[in-house]
């Protein structure tokens, strides 16, 4: 039954919390603020040809990414900081119009930002993907849908999320599109740190909120 969907991207959120031990205010200096939001769903041309149905199953493909955002004090000023990856494998089952389960994995070790020396950090100590080198949201029970067409609809899902060997219950918001060559869907999870054994650092120069939002677009096909 496939049922591990990964957003490493939260494992990503994570690779903020140690830019302040690593590299101080002049790594800081080059992050992007307001940084670009992960891709969404868009309506679909409505005299363009959707996929047939959409029961089956269905592969995470290129196209795909994850990421993750998080506000934070840098010297008096509010920043916005992203990472994001496009290593994001996996299936999702529908089964009589429902999503009956979904694996989704993504690279822990492949979530980057702007700066080489942060992502080294987040790799091998904060991560540590040579005993964790995934994420994994899981979902193992029915999920009703509506009707998919050419234009994005709200799905709850519900499911687990594994990240650096602990397991929370999540739930996120899809936004769903029937295209041309397949489904798309994007949404944002929001995570606390600490839920997840990540100290959010406060280092004087810099503070970082204790949350940030996971964000990720799948493109599914058959």
């Amino acid at each position: 039954m496939p049922s591990r969907r990964t957003w490493t991207v939260v494992g990503g959120v994570a690779a903020l919390v140690v830019v302040g031990a690593v590299g101080g205010p002049l790594v800081y200096a080059a992050l992007q603020e307001d940084a670009a939001p992960a891709t969404t769903v868009q309506a679909q041309d409505s005299d363009a040809p959707l996929v047939e149905t959409t029961d089956g199953t269905w592969t995470v493909s290129s196209g795909s990414s994850a990421g993750y955002r998080v506000d934070e004090v840098l010297n008096g000023a509010d920043v916005t900081v992203a990472g994001t990856t496009d290593q994001v494998t996996g299936t999702v089952v529908v089964s009589g119009g429902d999503l009956a389960s979904a694996e989704v994995d993504v690279d822990v070790a492949s979530v980057t930002t702007d700066s080489d020396r942060r992502d080294s950090y987040f790799r091998d100590d904060v991560m540590e993907v040579g005993e964790f080198p995934t994420a994994s949201f899981v979902v193992d029970r029915a999920v009703d849908l509506p009707e998919l067409t050419g234009t994005p609809v709200t799905v709850p899902v519900a499911g687990t999320l594994a990240l650096h060997g602990v397991t929370r219950d999540v739930t996120v918001d899809l936004s769903v599109v029937r295209t041309a060559d397949g489904v798309e869907a994007s949404g944002s999870i929001p995570v606390t740190f600490s839920d997840y054994d990540v100290t959010a650092p406060d280092l004087g120069f810099v503070s970082v909120e204790d949350a940030g939002s996971v964000e990720l677009f799948l493109v599914l096909a058959q």
